[in-house]
């Protein structure tokens, strides 16, 4: 039986989960700053909650979703992004009717999507994205652009080009999808067969688009900035005016619309160049509706999502050094029984003593002890045998310089500790 991992899907081996927790320890550290608190919800929900708050008209719900039946009959899909599963548990659990704004995290979190895999996005891959609920001053879309970025620097990813826009809200955005309609009827032709599909359902997507007769014809689009009304105009240059007063340059891309359906007003995207073709590392927007969409009270939203797959694989391609785990502090040789049964007992002390140690498990010989020792990368080695447990000292030796001190099995661990 030849069992291995379904496809789109990777492991996270003894042999890079150090990198997982490098990264995770540096963006908590960053979002404490911030002061976003951690939350975790469920890998699976009701189908509805992602139905009506991702967009029945998105790719995500029609195309990508891993849905199923349980045993009760009801709908149930894995969870497809952060966002949804995150308002509804702020919904919940009661906080949206306590003191806001409500600043959130989450991290490493699996997100499941059925979409052919590619470089960095697998069917199951994990996010950080941050959710900040109840504050609609255009500061905090600043803040969360800026923890975006602080993180991705501070991780020693560089070259990013942070693109901005604005796709308003619901009293502006009908008009411009109506000249979106206009526009591209004219050009029906040229279109590509996803493009002609979402013209009635959703015209923003298809500024969206890769095709290259396509993304030719948006560059030519009507641009959503010229059909703001008052209240997302003066939003959107309020954003360009806190991102210039923290020194963050940027540009405006009126083709940045994301693919999902709740977003209004700010969105924007953080391209890298550090993976040979530019590329997405993070993304996000404004969700002034969603909240209240999910049942909720009227309450403005904002967040952003970031892939770690991705992240590492930027991180590589810029040639970041993730330190790696030194290997065990002290490592017990024996010779016999009686030796075993002590330097298990002594592996406990030491261990209590915040000192890592092991010894073998494998009852191999003193020699083979001392090879398995240098390839685990452990700095020092402590042998004991017959001679060691009579006189209560042994040699310790230091592996990097072959140098020996003759210690006590007693004091070992205040030795460890000078």
């Amino acid at each position: 039986m030849d069992i291995k991992a379904p496809r789109g899907t990777k492991d996270i081996s003894i042999k890079d989960s150090y990198k997982w927790q490098y990264v995770e320890d540096k963006i908590r550290r960053l979002t404490e700053l911030y002061r976003y608190q951690e939350i975790r919800t469920p890998i699976f929900e009701h189908t509805e909650l992602f139905a009506r708050g991702v967009g029945d008209t998105t790719d995500v719900v029609q195309k990508e979703m891993y849905t199923f039946e349980d045993k009760g009959g009801r709908s149930i899909t894995l969870r497809p992004e952060g966002t949804a599963g995150a308002v509804r548990s702020f919904i919940e659990s009661g906080i949206a009717a306590g003191p806001q704004p409500t600043k959130m995290y989450y991290l490493s979190a699996p997100v499941f999507r059925y979409e052919n895999p590619q470089a960095g996005r697998l069917r199951e891959h994990h996010q950080f994205g941050v959710e900040a609920f109840g504050a609609k001053d255009a500061s905090v879309d600043a803040e969360v652009i800026s923890l975006a970025l602080n993180v991705l620097q501070d991780l020693g990813v560089h070259n990013l080009k942070l693109n901005i826009n604005s796709i308003g809200c619901k009293h502006c955005r009908p008009a411009y999808n109506d000249a979106l309609k206009a526009y591209y009827n004219e050009r029906k032709d040229q279109l590509c067969k996803t493009c002609l599909d979402r013209l009635e359902r959703n015209p923003l997507r298809l500024l969206d688009c890769k095709e290259e007769r396509c993304s030719r014809l948006a560059e030519e689009a009507p641009k959503m900035v010229e059909y703001l009304c008052p209240d997302c105009a003066e939003h959107f240059t309020a954003l360009q005016n806190y991102l210039d007063e923290q020194g963050i340059a940027f540009a405006i891309n009126p083709k940045i619309v994301r693919g999902l359906d709740y977003y209004t007003k700010t969105v924007f995207e953080i391209i890298s160049s550090e993976i040979g073709a530019q590329g997405t590392v993070c993304g996000g927007g404004r969700y002034d509706g969603l909240v209240n969409q999910l049942g909720g009270p009227e309450m403005p939203g904002i967040g952003f999502g970031m892939g770690i797959e991705r992240l590492l694989m930027v991180m590589e391609s810029a040639g970041v050094k993730i330190p790696e785990p030194q290997g065990v502090q002290i490592f017990l040789c024996t010779m016999g029984q009686d030796a075993r049964t002590e330097a298990f007992k002594l592996m406990g002390k030491l261990r209590k003593a915040g000192i890592s140690a092991d010894m073998d498990h494998a009852a191999r010989s003193m020699k083979a002890q001392f090879k398995y020792a240098d390839k685990i990368g452990a700095q020092y080695t402590l042998s004991i045998g017959e001679n060691e447990l009579e006189a209560k000292k042994a040699n310790l030796r230091n592996m990097q310089d072959g140098s020996q001190t003759e210690v006590s099995l007693e004091d070992i661990s205040g030795w460890m500790n000078q």
